[in-house]
């Protein structure tokens, strides 16, 4: 079964709208098998199973099985981090719902989201993975009324869908919803989503901002890259960029770095289909992109940086990587950023 996951950036909004109802979020962690401590690490995932316990037990606590449509109009974009900003720089909705598509992983792999045209407009359905764990519903009326909230905060005005659906039955107070979704609503459906008529798709975002779009799609490009690195290359790379100021580091040194003996370091690389070799040289070359990129930073001083012992030898590798020397190949990222932005 492949092992799904959220992202911290999603779980510290579900933890902090718990909180909100009272709820004690450090025992609803714990009692879930989940440290809370975690929750301020970036690049932390969470497992789909334990997300749906949360919600099991937080509804449980709050005495409230609509605890999900709590505080329904207030907007959330800091839950889709970078996949946010690049919702926000679209011209217009239906764009900005593509680039979610697109980046969705980033946010979640336990999630898929689809937008099914019909006549005059189409459904924004959400499918969500539990693994081991049934789905329990608040976590399909979070995710629908928090991407609804987002659509109407990029929009700027009061969006509202023609119909909501929801695969479980009507509950006995329904009124949560209506206050939530402010539609028709429909239940015992086949699918969870709500239905976006084509002049709100095609309506123009005031948070559009074009120069940007381009550079947030290769911002999240990036953490999708990332997100898509096999666990033991992403933590190898990290530990690399720690000890490269004290010159090239050696393998058994990362690999007690990341608690794993030389020999089981060595075969888990190969299981991902690279070497030591190849994992100090990318991390040389995606640092020294980075640096190349900062105006501020000299060449000598990323030479330190990357580790080596003289120019000759970074110059020589800027040229394999990049093509040019670091001097021209800095000097192109500069015209690069000058075209984006329409300097």
């Amino acid at each position: 079964m492949k092992y799904r996951s959220t992202s911290s950036a999603w779980v510290r909004g579900v933890a902090s709208m718990f909180a909100s109802q009272g709820v004690d979020v450090a025992a609803l962690f714990a009692d879930a098998g989940l440290s809370l401590s975690l929750l301020d690490q970036a690049d932390q995932r969470w497992p789909t199973e334990q997300v749906s316990l949360l919600w099991q037990l937080a509804a449980e606590r709050a005495g409230n099985p609509a605890v999900a449509l709590t505080n329904p109009h207030l907007a959330r974009p800091d839950h889709y981090g970078i996949v946010g900003y690049a919702m926000m720089s679209s011209p217009d909705l239906l764009t900005g719902l593509g680039r979610l598509i697109r980046y969705l992983r980033i946010v979640s792999d336990a999630a898929v989201i689809s937008l099914v045209t019909e006549q005059e407009g189409c459904w924004v359905r959400l499918d969500l993975l539990g693994g081991a764990r049934a789905v329990p519903r608040q976590r399909y009326e979070y995710g629908l009324l928090t991407l609804l909230t987002f659509c109407r905060w990029m929009l700027g005005h009061s969006l509202r869908p023609q119909s909501a659906s929801f695969s479980f039955s009507a509950p006995e107070d329904v009124g949560p919803y209506v206050e939530a979704f402010g539609c028709p609503l429909l239940f015992d459906a086949i699918s969870n989503g709500f239905f976006i008529a084509e002049r709100d798709l095609l309506s123009k975002l005031p948070t559009a901002i074009p120069q940007l779009a381009d550079l947030h799609d290769r911002m999240a490009g990036l953490a999708l890259r990332k997100l898509e690195t096999p666990q033991t290359t992403r933590r190898g790379q990290e530990a690399i960029a720690c000890r490269l100021q004290d010159g090239s580091p050696r393998r058994s040194q990362i690999a007690s770095d990341l608690g794993l003996s030389d020999r089981t370091f060595q075969r888990r690389l190969g299981d991902d289909g690279t070497s030591f070799t190849d994992l100090v040289d990318d991390t040389r070359k995606e640092l020294a992109q980075r640096y190349l990129s900062d105006p501020q930073t000299s060449l000598s001083e990323i030479v330190y940086l990357l580790g080596y012992s003289d120019q000759s030898t970074f110059f020589r590798a800027c040229t394999r990587w990049f093509g040019r020397p670091p001097g021209e190949y800095r000097v192109r990222l500069a015209l690069d950023l000058a075209d984006r932005v329409g300097v």
